[in-house]
Order: C-alpha cells, then structure tokens, then sequence
C-alpha cells in the first residue's frame, strides 16, 4: 500500500524496519538556519535523514527569484539518491513546524515525479505525544538513482502576471491574514499581496492539536473556497513557496487534485517594482 498525502504515527512506527521506506527530517526555523540540524543531531525519528530547507530543497537566490526558489530538479534528485530514494521508495517527511516545511518536500518529490510520498500527521509533537523512539545515530544508506519526470506543477511569475485578469485562474494566498493585507510584514521589503488573490492561511488546514483536519471537512472548507472552480484554476503562493504546499496538501487530502504552486510567491513578486500591488 502506497501513502500519498499523509501517514499517522502508528502506521510509520509499524514500518520502522522496511527497508523500501525513508524518513526524511526537515525541521526549519526561518530566523535560525542552523536549528533543523542542530534539532536533528540532538535527537531524531529512527533512521531519519536530514535535508536543509535552504540548501536541498530551494535553489540559489539571485535577489529577484524569492527567500526560497525552486532547486534544480536534477540536483535535488542526485540529493535525493544518495540519502537512499528512489522511484519505489515510500517517503515519510516530519517537521515540528505544523508541516509547513514537510509540506515543501511532499511538494517537491511529486513535482519530480514521485507520489510515494507522506507527510507524517502531527509530525514531531505527534511523535513525541504517542512516546516514540528516538535515536541520534545518522545511518548511511546506500546511494540510490532517483530518475526525474518532471510534473507541471508550477508557475512562473510571468505565467501569473499574463493571467492577473484572467478569470479561468484564481489566485490563493497561504500566509496569515494580517500579512496578506499587508499589515506586519517583517519577512518581505514589501507589504500586501497579488492583486484578485484570495487568502486561505496554510494552519485552517489543522485541527487544535496539529493534525490536519478529516478529508470531509477539508474538502466542505475547500469547496467554499473554490466557490464552483475546478482545482485546476487554482494557483497558491505565500511568502516564498514553502507554506503554500500545505495547501496544495490539504487540497489533495480533500480529494481535489491538480492545483498549482507559484514558487516565487510573494517575496519574488514583490521584487520588481513594476508589478502591482493589493493591500
């Protein structure tokens, strides 16, 4: 049985030993780098590998393209191939931020071309709550070839800008309210977002304790959402392309594929002056 969206923690406990699994730990900080490994080498799921948000899953930033731009595919799938994945491998993805960065991965890997893949529900706290091991041994498993198929899961800003008065295509924004109407923007130079863009903070997706809510209720908030849109209207975006795929995992949770992410998002909109502005 294959996991494509999320996995609870005693499904991932009960596959600890198989080897055609993979945990990939990719707890972040935005304001502290150096947190998801100092995080991981104090203590992790076992036989976790660590990836960096900044360096394995974004691609150098050029100033103009975004806090956290899209990683060559090529050289996230040789990343990939040596911590041991490969196209049968099933992936699980944990972070202690909600899944805002496990979301990321989750992202990434099906733009690849690999559906395998899971977010831990709850993620760290959840493990920690249901008293699972930890360990702090970093195993090295054997290299792997990841082959790419590279999805059309993405927008480019041109694509965003071409289609601003283009009703076939709806633009959803994943930061928190305040952020999205511009008010205590302390990420981005530029406060506000992408003109006709509607907000759907990325956390309306969980439940109080941090699981995400039942695919039936995702799917009633998201039908609101989409007010009689196909999914594949939808564009999302947030700050830089990290929170944004929490959405695109709920949506998938909810049974409604086919969604796209603008990777830029806003901090590689509000880059070029030229291009307009809603608060």
């Amino acid at each position: 049985m294959s996991f494509t969206t999320v996995v609870d923690v005693a499904t991932l406990a009960a596959h600890l030993d198989d080897a055609d699994w993979r945990i990939v730990d990719v707890r972040h900080q935005l304001a502290d780098v150096t947190y998801g490994e100092r995080s991981y080498a104090a203590g992790h799921l076992p036989g976790a590998q660590f990836l960096h948000c900044d360096r394995d899953l974004s691609g150098p930033m050029s100033g103009v393209n975004g806090r956290h731009p899209l990683p060559d595919p090529q050289v996230l799938a040789r990343r990939l191939g040596d911590i041991g994945i490969d196209r049968e491998t099933q992936v699980v993805v944990y972070d202690d931020a909600q899944g805002m960065i496990a979301g990321r991965l989750w992202w990434l890997l099906r733009w690849l071309g690999h559906t395998r893949v899971a977010v831990l529900d709850g993620g760290w706290q959840a493990w920690l709550a249901a008293g699972g091991a930890l360990e702090t041994v970093v195993g090295t498993p054997t290299p792997l070839s990841f082959p790419v198929a590279l999805q059309p899961a993405a927008v480019d800003a041109a694509f965003v800008q071409k289609t601003l008065a283009t009703p076939s295509v709806r633009l959803i924004d994943g930061r928190a309210p305040d952020r999205f109407r511009g008010e205590n923007e302390t990420l981005d130079p530029v406060g506000g977002h992408i003109p006709g863009a509607g907000n759907r903070f990325f956390r309306d997706n969980l439940q109080a304790d941090g699981r995400f809510k039942a695919a039936g209720e995702l799917r009633e908030d998201w039908l609101r959402r989409l007010a009689g849109r196909p999914a594949t209207e939808i564009v999302h975006y947030c700050g830089s392309g990290v929170s944004a795929c929490h959405n695109l995992l709920a949506m998938e949770i909810a049974g409604l594929p086919g969604s796209r992410l603008y990777a830029g998002s806003w901090s590689e909109w509000c880059a070029d002056p030229v291009r307009p502005v809603e608060t």
